[in-house]
């Protein structure tokens, strides 16, 4: 039995839709909200053969991961998050790029040497990945109007993976990618009326909306701070939003918290465009933290630890 484990978000759905176009075959799906990434656990050893993980820290999953090697299965495992010590197994294919301008998409897209280039760049576009996503754009001729289509798209199908959980989200990732499948070219998905792409379309545009009458709770020359109150609207938009203000001012770093129910924050953690670096290791120090160097977060962290979040992000950035 084959197993595929994969991140929620944009990133994670478009490396498998890559990967799957290419070489479909069987397998059971694990996957979940984007915060969901001790995924590789939910894998039974005992039936796996082999198993694809894309996506999800490998520093996150090392005991799960090392249990599946030491069973004789078979691992290929892409991804460009904080990865910690690599197992050494014969089993084990990895391919692990952690700089801040690449993504799992876009790593799969150079192992299929181009094969869905254009689903590789919604998925880099998704993942704020810019200005890959425009480089690679360019080298395939693709005109303005649709670098803007695939844009949409690709931030669409990742604001669709933030949630607290799957309730919270308008498709679940496994029944998204599903879906996805039968289009190997994203554009045909985009032209199509009522599909996927304007059903996310306008979710998106309501929920964003709400957003941006959010309150403001620290603002400096480095930092800026908003909140959102406890509700699935807030939950969804928590990554997209944080994306749109670091767009916006590429030039500091951007937090955007989320009510969770017992009052903590949920953390949605942009390093500024201009200076990608330093958010996962920022978010890391913290219990429920992780990430990559663009973009991290923390999924509880307690309203007395504000003060701190907001000293050492302050002080990362401002040196």
């Amino acid at each position: 039995m084959h197993f595929d484990v994969f991140n929620g978000d944009a990133d994670g759905i478009i490396a498998l839709l890559q990967l799957r176009l290419a070489d479909p075959k069987p397998s059971t799906l694990i996957t979940g909200v984007k915060r969901d990434i001790e995924l590789l656990q939910q894998v039974d050893i005992n039936k796996a053969t082999s198993v694809t993980v894309l996506d999800i820290s490998m520093e996150k999953n090392h005991q799960a991961l090392t249990n599946i090697l030491n069973n004789d299965v078979e691992v290929f495992y892409v991804d460009h998050h904080r990865a910690g010590t690599i197992p050494k197994s014969k089993q084990l294919k990895a391919i692990i790029d952690t700089d801040a301008n690449t993504c799992t998409s876009l790593l799969v897209n150079q192992y299929l040497a181009d094969r869905f280039v254009l689903w590789a760049i919604v998925a880099a576009f998704g993942d704020n990945m810019n200005q890959a996503a425009e480089q690679l754009s360019a080298q395939q001729g693709l005109a303005l109007n649709e670098q803007a289509k695939l844009k949409a798209l690709g931030t669409y199908i990742n604001y669709n993976g933030y949630g607290r959980s799957v309730d919270d989200l308008h498709f679940a990732p496994a029944q998204l990618f599903e879906k996805l499948l039968s289009y190997p070219n994203p554009f045909t998905l985009i032209a199509e009326p009522n599909s996927i792409f304007s059903q996310l379309e306008q979710a998106y545009n309501a929920d964003m909306h709400q957003a941006s009458n959010a309150e403001i709770l620290h603002d400096s020359n480095v930092l800026q701070i908003i909140e959102l109150e406890n509700a699935p609207w807030s939950r969804r938009v928590s990554g997209v939003f944080g994306n749109e203000l670091a767009n916006r001012a590429p030039y500091k770093a951007h937090a955007v918290l989320t009510l969770n129910a017992d009052n903590s924050y949920l953390v949605s953690l942009r390093a500024p465009l201009n200076n990608k670096q330093g958010a996962g290791d920022l978010c890391v120090q913290f219990e429920t933290g992780g990430g990559r160097a663009a973009a991290a977060g923390i999924n509880q962290l307690p309203p007395e630890k504000l003060g701190n979040f907001i000293e050492i992000v302050s002080k990362y950035y401002q040196e």
